[in-house]
């Protein structure tokens, strides 16, 4: 990258003045991205020359790691004016991951309003709605005039997370309605507030999940939310950031729990070889104890395999293609659930429709698969019977196991994704084994 060359070169000819010049003209995210690549004791060195009006939004661009090591290498002073100059949610993220002492000294040399806003979110369940809200937004009374509305926007805007949406309140905070800038400045400036605003508004409860937060901005495709409390005082809002941060966080989740991984909030690169080793060994060891079915059943039919060895070799296969159907179905589910697509109301018209998908999957992988039996592998018909209507059954059963698993588990308050790919997978063996060794053993007179 052409910019970070020039910065290397100024940092080698530690030409600082111009270097804090160079930095200053570039967006604060772009900042973030080449302090990231410079080594620690460059990163800090550079980070402390940066202009005070954009340090806060560089810091708040960085991995939360990065962000600690620079806070520990920072006076408390220093620590303090960058507290100071985040956003509320930035800041309170930042401490929920910070040792309790260091918490204490960064709360104790921040600002009044800052700590009141930090300690206010902490109060909240992790991951609930006013957990992740911020509470510098624009707030107006329905009294005022438009261009009073205006004149207190540019005094106290300039600290906002937004300032596209403000929000009109009663003496007691309460939330009567909204009204945008946009609207403000077309219209006339003696207009009151309580006249023009919107007063239909959908607001999000302090205790909701973050997962329906970003329910609710996908549905509606909002920009920011206000967050409310159970009297309908406003507390916060939420904006599309926070909300593309969630949905980052809640796909990674799911990703993790449908590859039998325990969920990690740490980047890959950053996670120690023995806290991965935490994260995997668990599910590994269920599913090779509970893998040790299959071997039961394989076992049990050890006579039947004696006589008709050739059986053995469609084993994988038909395991294999098992479970891919029944990870097809959990997938689509999964994926449906989360969205709210279906619920568990649904399960017997989602049912109905995976048993169909399934006869017509079932049926082509078993006319193609019978044609290469009989061409290359030149098998007894009847041994193309078996494997042919093992695979048409092994792919029905698949089908609706995938599919009916993620919503149980949903019904009975269990994450769906837990009973993807894993729990699936070992279940569709297992059947698969025995519906084949069943046909084997009425067909072929075992």
């Amino acid at each position: 990258m052409e910019n970070m060359e020039k910065i290397k070169d100024l940092i080698d000819n530690k030409k600082y003045t111009l270097l804090r010049q160079e930095l200053s003209e570039l967006n604060e995210a772009d900042i973030a991205t080449l302090l990231e690549e410079l080594p620690e004791e460059e990163l800090i060195k550079i980070f402390r020359i940066l202009p005070k009006s954009i340090a806060a939004d560089v810091f708040s661009y960085l991995p939360i790691e990065t962000e600690q090591m620079i806070i520990a290498a920072l006076t408390d002073r220093e620590a303090a004016n960058i507290i100071n100059n985040l956003m509320a949610d930035d800041a309170t993220d930042l401490l929920e991951e910070m040792p309790a002492n260091v918490v204490k000294k960064l709360l104790a040399n921040a600002n009044s309003e800052t700590r009141r806003d930090i300690n206010h979110l902490l109060r909240y369940p992790e991951d609930s709605a006013g957990s992740i809200m911020t509470v510098e937004f624009v707030d107006l009374k329905e009294n005022l005039t438009v261009e009073q509305a205006i004149t207190r926007i540019r005094k106290t805007g300039v600290d906002k997370e937004t300032i596209n949406i403000c929000y009109v309140l009663d003496g007691q905070r309460r939330l009567l309605g909204t009204v945008s800038l946009r609207y403000l400045l077309l219209s006339d400036a003696d207009a009151k507030i309580g006249d023009i605003m919107n007063e239909n508004v959908i607001s999000i409860k302090t205790l909701m999940d973050q997962e329906e937060v970003a329910m609710v901005f996908q549905k509606y495709d909002f920009t920011s939310m206000p967050v409310v409390d159970n009297e309908n005082r406003l507390v916060g809002i939420i904006t599309v950031d926070d909300v593309v941060d969630i949905m980052r966080e809640e796909a990674t989740e799911d990703i993790e729990k449908m590859a039998a991984i325990v969920p990690s909030d740490k980047p890959y690169m950053k996670t120690g070889v023995f806290e991965t080793w935490k994260k995997r060994i668990p599910w590994l060891l269920l599913l090779m104890i509970s893998a040790t079915v299959t071997g039961g059943i394989i076992l049990y039919y050890e006579e039947a395999l004696g006589a008709y060895v050739v059986l053995t070799a469609f084993i994988p296969m038909l395991m294999d293609t098992g479970g891919n159907a029944g990870g097809q179905a959990s997938v689509t589910v999964i994926r449906a659930l989360s969205l709210q697509e279906i619920d568990f109301g649904d399960i017997l018209a989602i049912i109905w429709k995976e048993a169909r998908v399934a006869v017509l999957c079932g049926i082509t992988l078993a006319a193609a698969n019978f044609a290469k039996l009989m061409i290359f592998d030149r098998v007894s018909l009847s041994i193309a019977f078996v494997v042919c209507a093992t695979l048409v059954m092994a792919v029905f059963f698949a089908k609706l196991v995938g599919c009916t698993l993620p919503m149980l588990a949903k019904k009975i308050g269990f994450d769906p994704a837990v009973m993807a790919s894993p729990f699936i997978t070992t279940i569709v063996d297992a059947l698969s084994l025995m519906i084949y060794f069943q046909i084997a053993t009425h067909v072929l007179d075992l």
